[in-house]
């Protein structure tokens, strides 16, 4: 499109916005200067939510943004606003809940009409130019909602107060009404409910094809983390045999790029084969982290590889020269979805000769194609992998070992081609929340693998983030968003609470002190800007956050694992290092409250379920003090061990209640305490995994 227009947007950094600058449609950031003209000519608020790598956000925007006459509609009748869901995520958060209220569904792009003050009342996700799809056309919606405000005004603000007042106590459906602080009995997470809690998942559970429900289907790590450490804790084979064959499933399938590695938002189908083909930092960093977990659980170097593989990938295409991540990649090229990962098998014979047949055989790859979602191309297929690697080599009379090498070899060649494509768009923005989980994930890595380089790299980019971020060194009042040289908007509850849990991990691989007072600082300033009295839940925005309808409570674990529950498990995990039972009787309060919703949908709730197991298993508290404390810190980084504390140093320190008056005289001592009972300081890491491996007694 020739930019024959250019709107406010043009002055902002996110590449969504920028993407939409040159729309003839007179475009608003958020912001006080847009909603006061509305308020001041009493007009709607379209408010429009996207990201940048959202393939049909593009779709609308080509067909109704980038058309005059469109344009002129909305600017005549509407104060139009453009807003990027990963820079303003609690903007999209009220209003997506209000569209789900209105519709049943939710979606992007997310398109809302607003009162003056900004209150919702009509919306939709996608809208087509002509009707369409079993949608109404975008011109005839904004006509009917031109029409019905001229005759029905007081009408619909009516309707939008009674829809903020619902969302505005929408978190009491899941709380119950009376979300008072004394929870009373009933409230203790039991071993029967933690095996209901299993139960419910596996309701959902796909046993052919992994996962859990039906297309769409959305990784659900979460979920797979409460079955590894379910197995854990009752030794139910059930639950690890479907984590890990969700795990593999996604790994063999379309969902992840066979040739570049990395994970796909989700898959559009069952068996993982399609997926929408955005790439986020957020997926990348959750799926290393997972597979760190099985990594420890199973020693298969298929997990290492894999870990490897992801990680390589954002290293490859997400990494900020001085150690950040950037947010994503778009699922679209040259205007079509998945161009630049799929192929016809005449692309893949002309690349690789006499090793095509074994190849295509390998990856799914046929002359018909296995995917056809582009309109009017045919012969297309997407990589994936339906037979496992020692079965396949067994059926071509190959052994595995050189069958990884063609494959390794043959994908190798693929790529090179691939980067002579032109390549989908990146989102360079770097958001504080996203990263924390990147810097956990490479925090796990490198204790999994003993690997240094992962170790450096997750310092690095801690640093970073802290040097870009630091709104206030003093109170560590931090920011959400950064790009262009410029942190803007104050950072939301899951940008402090994914830190202070990237702090945690960098403790217990580095121990490093300096990030134990970073997560005491943090989670004190968390729990004074975002506590809601009434419930001792916290809010998603800070208390002096003022350009909002109203203040929510974001509980759900969906694509990321809600600040809630991230917080309830940093809240568990410093109150043993700092000896607070005030922290304890917070996170014990937070996941009470929700215990009931959690047990009926765990899928929703998946990280809040791996809190109620590790308060019901209680925590191990180990801690390594001595010469020889890094050689058995390494051991323990190496072992799968969900439910533990640790904290490992040279000396005793009496600033920390775990090493306080540990004095060893100079031989290395492992102290074990769980549940309040300490048993005598083992001197051999051996001793210590024996007494660990020894199962609590589980009554069921």
């Amino acid at each position: 499109m020739e930019k024959n227009f250019t709107n406010r947007l043009i002055n902002e950094t996110s590449p969504y916005l920028l993407q939409h600058a040159h729309n003839p449609v007179d475009w608003y950031a958020w912001g006080e200067e847009a909603l006061h003209k509305a308020r001041a000519e009493k007009k709607i608020i379209l408010i429009s939510i996207g990201y940048s790598a959202c393939h049909w956000c593009h779709v609308m925007e080509r067909e109704s943004f980038e058309d005059e006459s469109v344009a002129a509609l909305m600017n005549e009748h509407l104060v139009n606003i453009k807003i990027d869901r990963e820079e303003r995520p609690d903007l999209d958060h009220i209003y997506m809940d209000a569209l789900q209220a209105m519709t049943g569904s939710g979606g992007w792009p997310l398109n809302l009409f607003l009162t003056p003050e900004a209150k919702p009342f009509y919306g939709g996700t996608y809208f087509p130019p002509r009707k369409a799809y079993n949608r109404p056309a975008w011109t005839d919606i904004i006509n009917g909602i031109i029409q019905s405000w001229k005759t029905k005004e007081t009408e619909i603000r009516k309707q939008a107060e009674n829809l903020t007042s619902h969302l505005l106590h929408s978190n009491d459906l899941i709380t119950g009404k009376n979300a008072a602080k004394d929870h009373g009995a009933g409230t203790i997470f039991t071993a029967n409910d933690a095996a209901t809690l299993f139960e419910n998942i596996m309701r959902s559970a796909d046993t052919t094809w992994g996962g859990f429900g039906k297309a769409p289907k959305f990784p659900q790590l979460f979920t797979i983390q409460y079955l590894l450490q379910y197995h854990h804790f009752s030794g139910n084979e059930l639950a690890l045999n479907q984590a890990m064959l969700s795990l593999d499933k996604m790994l063999e399938g379309g969902i992840y790029d066979q040739v570049g590695g990395g994970i796909a938002r989700y898959s559009t189908d069952e068996e993982w084969l399609a997926p929408h083909f955005e790439k986020m930092l957020y997926d990348n960093a959750l799926l290393i982290t997972m597979l760190c977990e099985v990594y420890l659980i199973t020693k298969d170097v298929y997990y290492a590889n894999a870990i490897r593989r992801t990680i390589g990938f954002v290293e490859r295409e997400l990494l900020h020269p001085d150690g950040g991540f950037y947010a994503a990649i778009d699922a679209d090229s040259q205007g079509e979805e998945g161009k630049f990962y799929t192929w016809t098998k005449k692309e893949i014979d002309q690349l690789l000769g006499d090793d095509s047949s074994l190849f295509c055989s390998y990856f799914d790859i046929t002359e018909q194609g296995n995917w056809s979602h582009a309109p009017g191309i045919g012969n297309t297929n997407i990589l994936r992998i339906l037979t496992k690697t020692h079965l396949f080599a067994a059926a071509h009379d190959i052994s595995p070992g050189d069958l990884q090498k063609k494959i390794h070899a043959c994908l190798e060649r693929i790529q090179i081609e691939r980067n002579r494509r032109i390549r989908p768009q990146l989102d360079d923005k770097i958001l504080l929340n996203w990263n924390a989980l990147m810097v956990t994930a490479l925090a796990k890595a490198a204790a999994a693998l003993a690997d240094q380089h992962y170790r450096e790299l997750a310092k690095k980019s801690f640093n970073f983030l802290v040097q870009i971020f630091m709104k206030d060194e003093q109170t560590r009042a931090l920011y959400h968003s950064y790009k262009a040289k410029n942190a803007k908007f104050p950072a939301f509850l899951d940008d402090y609470a994914f830190l202070i849990q990237s702090c945690i991990y960098l403790q217990e691989l580095t121990s490093d002190s300096k990030y134990l007072v970073w997560a005491k600082e943090l989670t004190i300033r968390v729990l004074e800007d975002f506590t809601d009295e009434g419930t001792g839940l916290l809010f998603y925005t800070n208390k002096d956050q003022n350009d909002i309808i109203f203040r929510k409570r974001e509980l759900y674990d969906g694509a990321t694992p809600s600040g809630n529950s991230i917080m309830a498990e940093n809240l568990f995990y410093l109150a043993a290092i700092f000896d607070s039972n005030d922290w304890y009787q917070k996170a014990s309060s937070m996941s009470a409250l929700l215990k009931e919703a959690i047990i009926r949908h765990p899928t929703s709730f998946g990280t809040w379920a791996t809190v109620l197991l590790k308060q019901l298993h209680g925590l191990y508290t180990i801690v390594v003090v001595g010469p020889g404390y890094k050689q058995i810190q390494t051991s323990l980084l190496e072992h799968y061990l969900p439910f533990r504390v640790i904290q490992c140093g040279l000396y005793a320190d009496p600033e920390f209640p775990l090493l306080n008056g540990k004095d060893t005289s100079g031989v290395t001592c492992i102290y074990l305490c769980r549940n309040q009972t300490c048993f005598p300081p083992f001197n051999n890491f051996d001793d210590l995994l024996t007494h660990l491996k020894v199962p609590p007694v589980i009554e069921l």
